[in-house]
């Protein structure tokens, strides 16, 4: 996929620098899998919920997640239609899929606690 629109140079900065914080990269690789909620992303990555809260604020700053309510439920996705999605893709396309890391949450019956 190739970037319609070319980012200047400061916008570029500012999301690299946004994905080189390690919790942010983990985020964004594993909703590039599947949609997660907060609950979810706690498990998986064994932080505190203001922290992963903290993290997903910033990335929906920078509109590269989205979010969806489902009763009292919030989850998130990879912003698909974002000017910047190409880049994003790009970018997570050099780490390995973390379906392993959803799979192993499923295993443990803790991926239904949202529904």
């Amino acid at each position: 996929m190739t970037i319609l629109n070319k980012l200047d140079i400061e916008q570029g900065a500012k999301i690299l620098k946004l994905l080189g914080d390690n919790t942010r990269l983990n985020i964004v690789t594993l909703l590039m899998e599947d949609e997660c909620c907060v609950c979810e992303l706690v498990e998986i990555l064994q932080m505190s919920q203001p922290s992963i809260s903290q993290h997903v604020a910033k990335l929906k700053s920078f509109n590269i997640i989205t979010e969806r309510r489902k009763g009292q439920w919030i989850f998130y996705k990879i912003n698909t239609s974002a000017e910047i999605y190409p880049l994003i893709d790009s970018i997570v396309s050099h780490f390995p899929e973390q379906n392993d890391r959803i799979k192993a949450l499923e295993e443990k019956g803790l991926r239904v606690c949202c529904n």
